[in-house]
């Protein structure tokens, strides 16, 4: 809550800024007066993928889009605001909404190393808000002094990306024509006192996103973007998968029967074989991520029309 109403002041103290700063001819016409401090509102609309444990592409697991299943894009969306100095920097509040989803079933088919993934057989799905503030930096306009040239700044502008967020998850994963939430089965012995180094993992939780992406004026109040942005996160237990099979005795120890029988049936969903305590359910190495390809139409508020 801090960190938004510090968000909000700093804004609100910009519009001052604004409406005290002296206007300038919007530099593509003479239509309207342009401000230091502009504002845009605007929504998005795109796609939003995972890395994680789950699914990946056949051999060794790898980096990036080295890894991703594209089939396993989800619609998502949000709204922003955001504030630009003299379109070289700006300060963006956003909301986005979407899902993840990732399937060890992608693999059929597979005869290398990934069939041990396929055979593993995990999934899961999980919806996802966040909530977060960027920076924008457009170097064309940073480096440039345009204000001293005489030809027009261009109508594209590529920027780069930075800032802090806080998500929420939900992994589930889909066990008999129902969609059962994972986090409270301890799957791998989250906060069982024979596990210490397993805590439980938190559903709302900061992340850091980073991207780039390319802006276009398409009239005096209307621009689109089209942008990819990363989110690091904290957390590899986006999918409710990271380390090591349990003694299955152990949810039976901390769970009643009927919790403790539905934790081991999906804990352990393998084909034609039965895991072993200690047995490899995921790596521990590297973290979870999840992104998003989208594109934004926003509506510019501060250019002064010229009467």
């Amino acid at each position: 809550m801090k960190r938004i109403t510090f968000a909000l002041s700093l804004v609100v103290m910009l519009m001052g800024y604004s409406k005290k700063a002296d206007a300038q001819y919007y530099f593509y016409n003479d239509t309207y007066y342009d401000n230091p401090v502009l504002f845009e509102v605007g929504a998005s609309v795109g796609v939003m993928n995972c890395l994680t444990d789950l699914g990946g592409k056949k051999g060794i697991g790898k980096r990036f889009i080295k890894d991703l299943n594209f089939g396993n894009n989800e619609i998502a969306g949000g709204v922003y605001f955001s504030a630009m100095y003299k379109y070289a920097i700006g300060l963006r509040l956003e909301a986005t909404f979407g899902k993840v989803s990732a399937f060890d079933s992608i693999l059929a088919g597979v005869t290398d190393i990934a069939k041990n993934r396929f055979n593993r057989n995990l999934s899961f799905r999980s919806t996802i808000s966040e909530f977060s503030l960027m920076t924008e930096l457009h170097p064309l306009f940073i480096f440039i002094d345009w204000t001293n040239r005489d030809d027009d700044p261009p109508r594209y502008s590529p920027y780069l990306l930075a800032g802090v967020g806080y998500y929420s998850f939900n992994p589930q994963t889909k066990f008999e024509n129902r969609w059962v939430d994972l986090q409270p089965l301890s799957t791998e012995g989250q906060g069982f006192a024979n596990y210490p180094d397993r805590q439980p993992y938190k559903l709302k939780q900061l992340n850091f996103p980073v991207g780039i992406g390319v802006k276009y004026e398409l009239s005096d109040l209307l621009s689109l973007r089209g942008e990819f942005v990363y989110r690091v996160l904290k957390t590899d237990y986006l999918d409710d998968v990271s380390t090591s099979y349990i003694d299955p005795q152990e949810f039976y120890n901390n769970f009643p029967v009927s919790q403790a029988v539905l934790a081991e049936q999906l804990a352990d969903r393998q084909r034609n074989q039965v895991a072993f305590a200690g047995g490899k359910r995921g790596s521990p190495a590297e973290k979870d991520a999840f992104f998003t390809f989208n594109l934004k139409i926003g509506l510019a508020i501060g250019r002064e029309r010229i009467r």
